[in-house]
């Protein structure tokens, strides 16, 4: 079962690269201690590496780190419970079969972990967002042609007759910079021109905000309320800002930010957890 559960911790940073311990140990549904232990046992074999809080796999780099500038890898450690609960959120509802388009953003990165056992046609302007999907799941993928602007983690074409234009979908998720009285805000002039291009093909446009969004303005304006459809944020929303967006006729759906399972095996206050008896693998058995 050790063996088992110290494979898939493996599996899991090959796919994500880093991660904490907090993270590992709800993915795995064991304790925080159990995940540390495990993260102890796999580095002294050298097959992660041990950072501050968490793990790092310790194979190369993928190209999606490599493609994902540094201002995205911290914006995506940002409020990272609620953007996690609310990108699951945004997964549940797209159906087997359906074409959506998914607009580069931290918060939308986040759904492709739940988008692993669908079965669709997912449009994206974010390259390490197609090349995730692509390693992960059976979804078909349909990428913007053009330049990749790493800064932003978007592809935006220099001619209006993109291949993504001839597609159609139902759903467009999006993250934004900031939500106020005044539409969608953003304040990068190239990702205003990639996600206006994606708005226009989609029947229903659903923005992906985590309450600290609310009342951010920024230079530039995406587009107007009376273009989003829906818009999925935490409970820590204020009233004042469902009320606003409630009288322009969108629908907000709440969800609380995620938090960590409590395990069977967890110790109680005051009480160690015993350590597991050491075991004999061959490190092969993890190649």
């Amino acid at each position: 079962m050790n063996h088992d559960r110290r494979k898939k911790l493996l599996k899991l940073l090959a796919a994500h690269q880093t991660a904490s311990i907090r993270w590992l140990a709800e993915a795995l549904d064991v304790s925080p201690a159990t995940a540390r232990r495990d993260i102890d046992w796999l580095a002294s074999r050298n097959l992660l590496v041990r950072t501050r809080g968490g793990a790092q796999s310790a194979g190369p780099k993928s190209q999606q780190s490599s493609l994902s500038s540094e201002a995205f890898q911290k914006s995506i450690l940002e409020c990272a419970a609620r953007k996690r609960a609310i990108a699951k959120k945004a997964a549940s509802m797209c159906a087997d079969g359906e074409t959506i388009i998914i607009n580069g953003g931290t918060t939308t990165f986040m759904m492709v972990e739940f988008l692993t056992e669908k079965n669709m046609r997912i449009l994206t302007n974010s390259f390490p967002m197609a090349q995730r999907l692509l390693a992960t799941s059976e979804n078909e993928i349909v990428l913007s042609g053009g330049k990749i602007y790493r800064e932003q983690n978007v592809i935006l074409a220099p001619f209006d007759n993109d291949v993504t234009q001839s597609h159609y979908a139902s759903k467009m998720f999006t993250s934004v910079y900031g939500l106020s009285l005044l539409g969608l805000m953003e304040a990068d002039p190239l990702l205003i021109q990639a996600e206006q291009r994606l708005i226009k093909q989609a029947e229903e446009l659903i923005v992906v905000a985590d309450s600290s969004k609310f009342g951010r303005n920024a230079g530039l304006i995406l587009c107007r309320l009376d273009q989003v459809a829906r818009v999925i944020t935490d409970t820590d929303v204020s009233d004042k800002a469902v009320q606003m967006l409630e009288h322009q006729g969108i629908q907000v759906i709440t969800v609380p930010a995620e938090q960590p399972r409590q395990h069977p095996d967890a110790a109680a206050p005051g009480q160690r957890y015993e350590r597991e008896p050491r075991e004999q693998w061959e490190i092969g058995a993890y190649i």
